[in-house]
Parts: C-alpha cells; structure tokens; sequence
C-alpha cells in the first residue's frame, strides 16, 4: 500500500497542501485536510484524539519541544527527572522528523489546478 493514501476515504493525496498527517497514541497516519476535520468530528473521546503532527501547530509544537528537550537534557535542572522530561520531549520532534521523511517528502508542494479539491 502507498503512504500517501488517505486513511480515511482512502483516496490518493496528491499534494502538500491536502495532507494533514496525525498522530494517536504510537500511530502516524496521514490524511487529506478534509478528512482529518470529519474524522475531529467523529472521535470525541479523549483515548481517540487525533493531534496533528505537521502544519504550523505542529511545527510550534517541534520547536517548544525541541527547546525543552535541549535544556533538560544539556543542564542539571531537576536531576534525573529532567533528563526523563527531556527525553520524553523527544516524542514529539521524533514523531515531526518521521511525518516528514515517511509521508511530506514524496509529495510535491503544491499542484495549480488540483482536480481533486
């Protein structure tokens, strides 16, 4: 199966501006901007949120975790803990970097005249 096939319409993704792609639990899944917000509307419980992991919240997201991660894993602050906290603010940039290289990379950026928008 391709990775850049919607997860649920299961519809090609053609572009990056259609892709959305979301992460739940220890999933990454990618969909189309349309889908993800029906796909919002569906799971209403907290154990089947869907957070998205690029576009700008996630890219804020990557950057106050990256910070984050680096002054508690490079400083003494909070002792053992902090190096806990820090490396798990490592998730976050570990699911960014993976979301890019797995799913953004193959698209192009943007196609004019996208018959499927």
């Amino acid at each position: 199966m391709k990775s850049n096939i919607c997860r649920y319409c299961y519809k090609e993704i053609r572009d990056r501006d259609e892709l959305i792609t979301a992460s739940n639990w220890f999933r990454l899944r990618p969909f189309h901007y349309r889908c993800f917000e029906l796909l919002e509307q569906d799971t209403r419980t907290i154990a089947g949120n869907w957070s998205p992991v690029n576009g700008s919240a996630g890219n804020v997201t990557t950057v106050l975790m990256t910070i984050l991660a680096v002054w508690m894993l490079a400083t003494n602050a909070l002792g053992l803990i902090g190096d806990l906290l820090g490396i798990i603010a490592l998730y976050p940039i570990l699911l960014r970097v993976l979301s890019f290289f797995v799913y953004e990379m193959k698209l192009p950026k943007y196609i004019e005249n996208n018959p499927h928008k």
